[in-house]
């Protein structure tokens, strides 16, 4: 990879000659190729050397203590500059990918994942996401629900209604076995690490 791509842009002949020219269009095209570069398919590594020479250039490009007559090159070379240290933040924060929509969910991503727990199981947790309304601000009805997310489980469709059945004569005080132990295993496994991270001070 050519480490000084960006130097070899016009905005950099431009503002090297300090000479009168488009500077808006040389900016444009500047910050073009830095968002081609942060968006491209090459190395993560190789394309944060690039924006950190490139930033150390603009940084200490001599254009910035021009006569006045010549002020609106150095305004350029710090709106680069700029955009160089945003994109540099854009690189440094991770990135969420989106939710799987239902258009968008494909057999390879739903083969990924393997309900590996009991068929009743997985109907008291879809019965808990549908009661809480946590998808589509509780908009999307339980017969849609529940055959997407047995699509993304990897699990053949069931007869939900049936399971919630057996779920609605269970005896105990509490009804609801897998959501009750789930409770109970994550704080566990809270305490656990806050007393791990005791131990470490």
């Amino acid at each position: 990879m050519n480490y000084f791509l960006l130097a070899e842009t016009d905005l950099f002949r431009l503002i090297n000659e300090a000479g009168d020219c488009n500077m808006e269009t040389a900016y444009t095209a500047f910050a073009t190729q830095v968002i081609e570069l942060c968006n491209g398919g090459m190395d993560m590594n190789l394309t944060v050397i690039a924006l950190a020479y490139i930033e150390i250039e603009l940084q200490h490009h001599p254009v910035r203590n021009l006569s006045e007559e010549k002020r609106e090159i150095a305004a350029y070379v710090s709106k680069a500059l700029s955009f160089v240290r945003k994109m540099q933040k854009f690189l440094a924060t991770p990135q969420v990918p989106p939710l799987i929509s239902a258009n968008n969910a494909t057999e390879t991503t739903a083969s990924l994942l393997q309900w590996t727990g009991n068929a009743i199981d997985l109907v008291e947790l879809i019965y808990g996401i549908d009661v809480m309304g946590c998808i589509n601000n509780g908009n999307m009805p339980l017969k849609q629900l529940a055959p997407l997310l047995y699509k993304i489980f990897g699990v053949d469709s069931k007869d939900c209604y049936r399971f919630y059945t057996d779920i609605k004569r269970r005896k105990n005080e509490s009804r609801t076995y897998f959501i009750d132990r789930t409770q109970e295993k994550l704080n566990e496994r809270m305490l656990r690490d806050e007393e791990l991270e005791r131990m470490r001070k």
